[in-house]
């Protein structure tokens, strides 16, 4: 699923609330010294001096570029490319990162709008014109849309997830400004065809019956369910099946009009592209873009605003019993951290910590924790050890004012009991028992993580086009290092205490879900009792 972050990212606003003071960065840059860490700077060793210049090494809590490893880091991040970033008159943003080798490019627009911010009557929507997107607009048809980006040689697509909606091609370089054209004629005259509509319903009914036949994805859109009961965030991408059957022309014209709006969309441009070519284009194309009937509202605002849009966690559990499934599928998650929550970065690194375990039998033999039993995390070894699961993941969805932080597994049910005390105990486990070594490792892993998400012209306008509808900005790869670096085990333990310890749970199951433990087993082992 596309909101589901099974792959760290970058997270960390400008504008979360300072805790303990302001450090200076960079020039034009300052950042409350909390988002660079949770423990004061006065326990840090008096900081060095820069050598040639004179200015200061700010703590490493407070250091604009990686600390700890910075030797390693800064050759690996010399290969990624700076980003550029313009926001029209109309408040729509251009960021580009262009790199010059590249012979190809990846445009898009991100559009900060998904299924959270439809109604209950229309949830599915915007999946619903998604599809719509490539079926033609008022001077390309569906036959034309195609031809042109087949003659180009290049590749069209969009996703739609809860939060987000993204439109992007991959092209040649010489293409790119063709290529963003085509997106914008999709994205601002597409015909919506009656008859076209009503064609598409059979094709995302038949979509919804191959979405339901994979477990994990039924188990996930059922952990949102349960975890944010009657809230717009609880439902599900797709919309029940009564809403595609129902859905009409004016219900997507009015999705667009609300939503589709200059403020809430990022032109995003990646490899062989040029900064003031695709400011220049992206102005001419969506000058004429509407302010919306909210106004230049964000999707944030909007949330803040509007109480039917406000996510409330709660509590709760949902288990499908089939004992014909061969297989025990459960997930188990607390309530997470938004993606400007000031401890966002060293929940990133927790969940590295956790990290995942798949045997051989469902893994490649040759990949990294694909059954073997020599894995430098704590859950995966004791799992590994004593054959427990099919494979176990632990996972950290951000979304703008909440998110989920959990873990995953797939058993045999008569291993049930013994896994759930497994993960739970390695879980709470953050809270109180802490290892530098293991940080270390998952802040490794998750540096590594996000340099090999940049490989190609596509992650990078991904990462671009996501931060800047999701921070309001561009964190660079050395900020965000350095974010990283700054959490040790006491951060961690920090962290947990606030999100795992003694919090409520959401837990969902499907197969034969006899031996699993009930929901107030897993509540009460959130917390140990120490004495």
């Amino acid at each position: 699923q596309g909101d589901r972050t099974m792959a760290p990212v970058a997270t960390v606003a400008t504008t979360m609330a300072m805790r303990c003071g302001v450090v200076r960065l960079a020039p034009s840059l300052s950042l409350p010294l909390s988002l660079l860490g949770r423990r004061a700077a006065s326990s840090q060793a008096a900081a060095a001096e820069v050598a040639g210049d004179g200015a200061p090494v700010y703590a490493r809590f407070g250091s604009p570029v990686p600390g700890s490893s910075s030797g390693h880091d800064a050759k690996a991040l010399g290969y990624v490319p700076e980003a550029q970033v313009t926001t029209l008159e109309s408040g729509l943003r251009v960021a580009t990162s262009a790199m010059p080798h590249a012979k190809t490019a990846t445009v898009g627009v991100w559009i900060d709008a998904g299924s959270r911010f439809e109604q209950e009557k229309d949830n599915g929507a915007a999946h619903f014109l998604e599809h719509m997107a490539f079926k033609g607009t008022n001077k390309r048809t569906a036959k034309s849309l195609e031809q042109e980006v087949e003659n180009m040689g290049g590749h069209l697509n969009a996703y739609t997830s809860r939060e987000q909606t993204t439109y992007y091609a991959k092209v040649l370089g010489e293409d790119s400004s063709r290529a963003l054209e085509m997106i914008s004629d999709i994205l601002q005259n597409p015909t919506l065809d009656s008859a076209a509509v009503e064609r598409e319903k059979g094709v995302i009914l038949r979509e919804m019956e191959e979405v339901e036949s994979v477990p994990e994805e039924v188990l996930f859109d059922h952990l949102h369910a349960t975890a944010f009961q009657n809230c717009s965030l609880g439902r599900t991408i797709l919309g029940p099946a009564s809403n595609v059957r129902d859905m009409t022309r004016d219900q997507l014209e009015e999705y667009i009009r609300k939503h589709y709006t200059s403020s809430r969309m990022v032109v995003s441009a990646c490899g062989a592209v040029d900064h003031e070519t695709v400011v220049t284009t992206a102005e001419k194309l969506f000058g004429g873009l509407p302010k919306g009937v909210v106004g230049e509202m964000t999707g944030k605002e909007l949330c803040r605003s509007q109480p039917e849009l406000q996510a409330r966690f709660t509590g709760s559990e949902v288990r499908i019993r089939d004992p014909d499934m061969p297989k025990l599928h459960f997930a188990i998650a607390v309530e997470g951290l938004a993606w400007d929550d000031p401890d966002a970065v060293p929940l990133m690194v927790m969940q590295a910590m956790l990290g995942g375990w798949e045997s051989k039998r469902n893994g490649l033999a040759g990949s990294a924790g694909s059954g073997s039993i020599h894995t430098s995390s704590l859950l995966s070894n004791r799992i590994a050890e004593n054959q427990l699961c099919d494979s176990v993941s632990s996972f950290n969805t951000h979304y703008l004012d909440t998110g989920l932080f959990g873990m995953y597994a797939v058993t045999d049910p008569e291993k049930a009991g013994d896994l759930s005390w497994c993960m739970m105990n390695t879980f709470t486990r953050l809270c109180y028992q802490v290892e530098p070594s293991d940080v270390e490792r998952a802040k490794n892993a998750l540096k590594a993580s996000c340099l090999m998400s940049l490989d190609g012209t596509s992650g990078v306008a991904e990462d671009l086009g996501r931060q800047l509808v999701t921070y309001g900005r561009h964190m660079s790869k050395p900020e965000l290092f350095a974010r990283i670096d700054a959490v040790d085990a006491d951060t961690v333990k920090e962290v947990a205490k606030r999100v795992i310890c003694d919090q409520e749970v959401a837990i969902s199951a499907m197969g034969d879900t006899a031996l699993l433990p009930d929901y107030s087993w897993f509540r009460r082992r959130t917390f140990w009792l120490r004495y």
